[in-house]
């Protein structure tokens, strides 16, 4: 899943996401990325640079060892795929375009990108509905969204999360409610905050860090809230997933120290450490949500869009073959593999913003090493693609060139666990300067095809 990781599009927070030698780190963003910012599923190029691309066959892009390669004695698996697309409103990244439209104006915009989405034959939307502590509902937990409106906690006049379930579905889309659990603001201002919001009658839950604020993922009743706000609209509404981001503890800001200390105090006594502690936070929090999405509407799925890079091998054997400066399970204490390995999440989509060969973090390294995680699994693997990347100034060669990302597909089809692809975002998918993703339907979605359950 993550990788303003896609909002003011900021290059800078995560300036040592990935590192490659000899390179200078580029560092990007979403979260599922946010790093400057926070949109959602977005995080960084891998150091820029990157070796040539392996030599590809006819079919686009080279088939590694250990991967089956497609071809007449291998059926395509386009009836049950997953072809997704994140829709993220933080900082109005993908919608609304602004704050302040008029509630016809907004429903227009949401309604041209489902239909969007159609035409380019997917089949899910993953909708940011909780991107900073706020709602695109009418939640009696939190205020409604500053991104609708440009005022937290005022009416929009529609119910935007409701709407789109309706209309996606009309369209045959499957709808994926998308929150991130723990961010408050992209600020570290408090009194910013909607009178009555929960940050402000609850300042114990808040910790300020790296310019913003954030709940304290150590504190059960920070837990049960953020379960409880989420749960609310799986009441409410049909929707077909529950999706979280990468942005768990937050990603690591230079210099600056994430203070826990007194949670740390009063729950972490039987843990041998504090990222131990950590860890089993966030362990916990997944583990109830699965549960509790569940209980309140049994079928709907629950799925993650972590950074693409669990550990590298350097740091455990069993990570896999890259240098990257920030690994999941250290920097943001969300144990990843363990989720996909003990089925604790129905999908996982790692956000695997990469290009082929790339020199720390190579796409083709990735998608084997991650199927390998999930093979045996119930846990689906879908990919998470950068479409945000193909064309876009300032990116590798390799992202200039619009064939790429179908590439990606062709590599990706030799692995039967990956299930499918999630792009970021869709802003990016109107733009399609390159043509990167018309490519990639005329090449791999030449007909139509439902996700996988």
């Amino acid at each position: 899943m993550g990788r303003m990781s896609r909002r003011a599009f900021a290059l800078t927070a995560l300036s040592t996401l990935v590192t490659a030698p000899g390179t200078a780190a580029m560092g990007a963003d979403p979260g599922l990325g946010e790093a400057a910012g926070g949109a959602g599923p977005g995080p960084g190029e891998a150091g820029g640079g990157g070796g040539p691309a392996p030599a590809t066959p006819a079919g686009g892009a080279a088939v590694p060892d250990g991967a089956t390669a497609p071809g007449p004695d291998r059926p395509s698996r386009a009836a049950t795929e997953m072809r997704g697309v994140w829709i993220a409103t933080v900082a109005n990244r993908d919608w609304p375009s602004r704050p302040g439209l008029t509630a016809a104006e907004q429903r227009k915009e949401l309604i041209a990108h489902l239909d969007r989405a159609v035409r380019h034959r997917l089949n899910t939307v993953i909708l940011q509905v909780r991107p900073t502590a706020d709602a695109l509902w009418p939640s009696p937990h939190e205020p409604w969204s500053e991104y609708l409106t440009g005022t937290q906690g005022k009416n929009p006049g529609w119910d935007p999360l409701g709407t789109a379930v309706t209309e996606a579905h009309a369209r045959g889309l499957a709808l994926h409610a998308w929150f991130n659990p723990y961010r408050i603001a992209n600020h570290a201002e408090p009194t910013r905050l909607s009178a009555g919001h929960p940050a402000r009658t609850h300042p114990d839950w808040v910790v300020p860090y790296g310019g913003r604020l954030y709940y304290n993922p150590g504190l059960p009743e920070v837990r049960a809230f953020v379960q409880r706000a989420l749960l609310d609209a799986v009441a409410r509404y049909p929707v077909d997933a529950v999706h979280f981001d990468d942005y768990f503890y937050p990603y690591p800001v230079a210099g600056q120290t994430f203070d826990d200390d007194d949670a740390y105090d009063r729950h972490g006594g039987a843990f041998p450490n504090r990222a131990a502690w950590r860890r089993d936070n966030i362990d916990t929090l997944v583990r109830e949500t699965a549960a509790g999405v569940a209980r309140v509407r049994p079928g709907t799925l629950f799925g993650v869009s972590p950074f693409g890079v669990w550990r590298n091998a350097t740091t455990d054997a069993r990570g896999s073959d890259t240098r990257a400066g920030v690994e999941t399970y250290d920097d943001l204490y969300a144990d990843t593999r363990t989720w996909v390995r003990k089925h604790w999440i129905d999908y996982l989509v790692p956000q695997l913003y990469w290009h082929i060969g790339n020199a720390a973090a190579d796409y083709a390294a990735l998608v084997a090493w991650w199927a390998e995680v999930a093979k045996g699994t119930k846990t689906h693997l879908y990919v998470g693609e950068a479409l945000y990347r193909a064309g876009a100034a300032g990116q590798p060669s390799a992202w200039q060139d619009p064939v790429e990302l179908s590439r990606h597909l062709t590599l990706a089809a030799g692995y039967p666990q990956v299930r499918g692809h999630v792009f970021f975002a869709a802003k990016d998918l109107a733009a399609d300067p390159a043509g990167a993703m018309a490519r990639v339907v005329a090449d791999h979605y030449r007909g139509p095809a439902k996700p996988p359950r």
